[in-house]
């Protein structure tokens, strides 16, 4: 059972996991450095575990241990244990949801272990907002997608934002990186799928037409501001678009690929 330290002090060295929480740079060198990740939320805290990640320690209020009983005791992690006051002070916001979790980053799996037995995919490319693809990830996993690949400058989906947004499915939803990523449509079209480009393309058909009938299908988004590349566009098999009305040409990307998903996983 998890030992409760309770820690008074701001400053303790015990709590350098939780440390200035809202400075991303910080956050990636720091994370990067010791193999670590946050979850936010007694749910998303409960998923991660669930999902097999080991735990390095807890931070938690006072009130949000009794709901966590049963988690506490699967493990020999310390929880620290603080006023919610003194976590704010900590980590930099609000702790509202009263409990946090340091986890350990396990190895990334290779391409071809993700894609093992998986039907549909997202294929994200340099989508660099966290929130982004943390809705993602939560789309992909709720509407039936297998798995995620990602390029090499995509947001990280353990970071604490896409974590919480994501509502821990970035623990359930296989995901890699890309290493060969210039060539990574082809390299899927020959694993027996087909890209599908959510692009404003000329040739883009509707997504109901460019999905409908296929078997395995890769769906590749892109960035949040310009879009694909003009590589990965032209490599993938088919471009499509969510048609539009008035006079509105796309959707956040978070909120295009939850269409996309829905109407891609009922082709």
């Amino acid at each position: 059972m998890a030992e409760l330290v309770e820690i008074a002090a701001a400053d303790d060295p015990r709590l350098a996991d939780y440390r200035d929480l809202r400075d991303v740079q910080l956050r990636k060198h720091l994370e990067a450095e010791h193999g670590l990740f946050l979850a936010e939320g007694a749910k998303v805290v409960r998923r991660a575990i669930e999902g097999g990640f080991p735990v390095r320690s807890f931070l938690m209020a006072p009130r949000w241990l009794d709901g966590l009983a049963d988690v506490l005791a699967t493990t020999d992690a310390p929880c620290y244990v603080v006023s919610e006051a003194l976590a704010e002070e900590v980590t930099g916001f609000h702790v509202h949801r009263g409990a946090l979790a340091s986890l350990v980053r396990r190895p990334l799996p290779s391409v071809a272990d993700v894609l093992d037995g998986a039907r549909s995919v997202v294929v994200l490319e340099e989508i660099v907002d966290h929130t982004n693809v943390g809705a993602i990830f939560r789309s992909a996993a709720a509407l039936g997608f297998d798995a995620a690949l990602l390029a090499p400058r995509c947001a990280d989906p353990l970071y604490r934002r896409s974590v919480k947004v994501a509502m821990g499915a970035v623990f359930s939803l296989p995901w890699t990186r890309l290493t060969e990523w210039r060539d990574a449509l082809p390299a899927l079209s020959a694993a027996g799928f087909t890209t599908v480009a959510l692009t404003l393309a000329d040739d883009s058909a509707p997504i109901e037409e460019a999905v409908a009938g296929l078997d395995k299908v890769a769906l590749v988004l892109g960035s949040e501001g310009h879009g694909l590349s003009a590589r990965w566009e032209q490599a993938a098999d088919r471009r499509a678009i969510i048609p539009m009305a008035a006079e509105i040409d796309s959707l956040n990307v978070a909120a295009a690929s939850a269409v996309a998903c829905y109407v891609t996983a009922r082709r």
